[in-house]
């Protein structure tokens, strides 16, 4: 008996010590150093890092502060927006309800929706569910994005704005990345199974998971104890910026959750569905998830071997060395995270940042795969920080420029009382400017809470600065015919649309 034990005694040992030593020294003796060097690099208030290897959680760890000005330490349990990482959970809940025979993938929208159009009537009658979650419908990245993000738009009137857009590209020839299709799979669930896409998810993927603390829609995110607090520059400080309703485009990006609760998905997203021995996602499900349905684009790595990258239903995929990488990122306003899954090595890793300013989420995220995969420690933070500072000096340079332009009190070939009044885009609605002082006043129909106030800077252009700092600081163009004003450009942030909205003078 004493021989026994001293066997078994041995044989634990050994496999704690095996255990251990999977554990990259990067992890073990470097994490920290390069988390917290990132943090203060970067200006990152706080941020959160899982790693899970072989159905073990390796890391769960909260680094920084929920709050700058605050001494609110993050902790694993602490709540962060994670943005179009939201996406994978609607992918899911669509093919759990395939699984439960409620719907086909390849239905037609129309058949849930009947009422729902697009421009092109043909699209409107084709158009299937897995078109609406692969970004396959013509449509240019972000395009239409402008019109619902923070808008008061409710999830109807999206679908509806969002069906009377001309898509830049044929039905399903390119890739364009459209959130308001998930807008569309968020209607559908409701329609199927008779629950929101909210409670849905709660009661058929969070629930089963444990992923207690989870919430689908970012008003409750705003009443939840233990959150991330969303941080942006302003006027070139880091600064706490106000959480804002999302819920309108929800099923695309307004989960908020923490690492600990993560760790769950990524548990059984990494062992065929199952988490604590129960089969909790059937694997067929996670199977359907993960089938490729369009090509995103070809891609390169800086130092090692990768070639595409394609998409799925709420899933991104790539090659890396060998592995096929299942990934998303999310970024809502004052928030950028990632979440990476490698099958094969059995390997998830999760990074949430609480500013929507940096590029360390990604470049901890490929330090520790790397670290796994054996390849050699490259520094990412390095490279993708200068490459940051780099643009931020251009754009500094420029802003400098136009106010300058702004500062040299050049006067208008017509006075602003003539640039003032309604002006309307064909999808969108109406845009009002007003004179206040020397300066022109925007409001938008449908974003109440969001003024911008405009500049001039000479050959018919404003400069327009937002109330809200993660739309942008852009120039508009106005085009004047005859003596009257005729028409202006509205741009925002190319973080929310890249597309040039024409209002026309009414």
């Amino acid at each position: 008996m004493k021989n026994i034990k001293i066997t078994l005694v041995f044989t634990l040992v050994l496999l704690i010590d095996c255990f251990s030593q999977t554990i990259p020294t990067f992890i073990t003796d470097s994490l920290d150093t390069y988390v917290n060097r990132g943090l203060q690099q970067w200006q990152i208030p706080g941020a959160a890092i899982l790693i899970v290897k072989d159905g073990q959680i390796v890391v769960a760890k909260g680094y920084g502060v929920k709050e700058l000005g605050t001494n609110d330490k993050v902790d694993a349990n602490t709540l962060f927006m994670i943005g179009s990482n939201t996406k994978a959970f609607t992918g899911t809940a669509l093919a759990l309800l395939e699984q439960d025979g409620k719907l086909n993938l390849e239905d037609k929208v129309v058949k849930y929706l009947p009422d729902f159009k697009m421009k092109d009537e043909w699209v409107t009658q084709h158009l299937n569910l897995l078109d609406i979650v692969s970004h396959r419908m013509g449509l240019e990245t972000f395009q239409g994005d402008f019109m619902y993000w923070t808008s008061d738009l409710t999830a109807d009137e999206v679908i509806q704005k969002f069906g009377m857009l001309t898509p830049k590209y044929d039905f399903r020839t390119k890739y364009g990345y459209t959130n308001a299709g998930y807008a569309i799979a968020g209607k559908v669930i409701e329609k199927v199974s008779g629950l929101t896409w909210a409670d849905f998810l709660k009661e058929k993927i969070f629930k089963p998971l444990e992923m207690d603390r989870t919430v689908p829609l970012s008003v409750d995110f705003m009443k939840a104890d233990n959150i991330a607090r969303p941080h942006t520059f302003v006027d070139g400080k880091m600064s706490v910026i106000p959480i804002q309703n999302i819920d309108n485009l929800a099923p695309c990006g307004s989960i908020g959750s923490s690492i600990t609760d993560l760790s769950h998905w990524i548990i059984a997203q990494l062992d065929s569905g199952k988490y604590n021995k129960q089969n909790v996602i059937p694997f067929s499900v996670i199977q359907k998830t993960r089938q490729l349905l369009s090509i995103e684009r070809r891609v390169r790595h800086p130092y090692n071997k990768t070639h595409y990258s394609l998409y799925g239903m709420g899933w991104a995929f790539q090659d890396y060395e060998g592995r096929e990488m299942i990934m998303h990122t999310g970024g809502v306003n004052g928030f950028v995270t990632s979440v990476t899954l490698i099958p094969e090595e059995k390997l998830g890793v999760v990074v949430l940042t609480n500013t929507d300013q940096n590029a360390f989420f990604q470049s901890l995220k490929w330090e520790i795969i790397d670290a796994y995969l054996g390849l050699p420690y490259r520094n990412y933070d390095s490279s993708f920080y200068a490459g940051f500072i780099k643009r931020q000096e251009t754009n500094n340079k420029w802003l400098k420029e136009v106010r300058d332009s702004v500062a040299m009190n050049i006067k208008p070939e017509l006075s602003l009382t003539e640039f003032e009044g309604k002006y309307k885009h064909e999808v969108y609605g109406f845009a009002e400017l007003k004179k206040v002082n020397d300066k022109l006043e925007l409001t938008l129909e449908h974003h109440s809470k969001l003024k911008a106030k405009l500049e001039y800077i000479g050959n018919n252009r404003f400069l327009c600065t937002y109330s809200d700092p993660t739309y942008g600081i852009k120039v508009f163009s106005f085009e004047i015919e005859n003596g009257k004003v005729k028409s202006f450009d509205l741009y925002v942030d190319d973080f929310i649309d890249y597309e040039a909205y024409k209002f026309v003078k009414q």
